[in-house]
């Protein structure tokens, strides 16, 4: 049985914490290194997975218990090449970011922000409403999909709404 030395998980997830830490932040060159992390964290993962050095696996010269197991270096390689290229696209982006805006944060999307302050409903499917002000015709839009019921439509049925209540027939 093969057993983790405690202080290498210990740094696996300390890389891993800070990684994923360093992907969440704004700026491009952060989220780049927490990439660059995160593919250390892996690769220290995959050999720690991979067990204590042993002989190459050539059968029959050396006896199976000495022989290492090659797939967890497979993977760390096939991880290696992963975290180089998406290294390098970061970079190409931040770098175009930094020419075109001169710097490389990442803002807000202004449609983000608008559906982030949108109302939301106050009741949602199969719940009774908060208020009692709120008609029987005014149902929630997503009651009548969950309960199965046929949901009438509003547009006439010879032309075709857009996604914005435009009719498409006259394009």
């Amino acid at each position: 049985m093969n057993t983790i030395n405690m202080s290498m998980a210990v740094v696996v997830a300390v890389l891993y914490g800070v990684g994923f830490y360093l992907l969440l932040q704004r700026s491009l060159m952060r989220v780049l290194i927490g990439i660059v992390v995160l593919g250390h964290g892996a690769n220290l993962l995959l050999q720690l997975a991979g067990g204590p050095p042993g002989r190459a696996p050539i059968v029959g010269s050396v006896p199976a218990e000495q022989i290492t197991d090659p797939l967890p270096q497979a993977l760390a390689l096939t991880a290696i090449v992963i975290t180089f290229a998406l290294t390098t696209y970061l970079l190409a982006l931040g770098y175009r970011s930094w020419v075109l805006v001169g710097h490389d944060e990442v803002q807000d999307d202004l449609e983000d922000r608008r559906i982030a302050q949108r109302r939301r409903p106050e009741a949602s499917m199969g719940e009774e409403a908060a208020s009692d002000d709120m008609s029987e015709d005014e149902d929630d839009p997503g009651s009548a999909a969950a309960s199965g019921d046929p949901v009438e439509s509003s547009v006439p049925s010879g032309s075709s709404a857009g996604p914005a209540g435009r009719s498409e027939g006259g394009r």
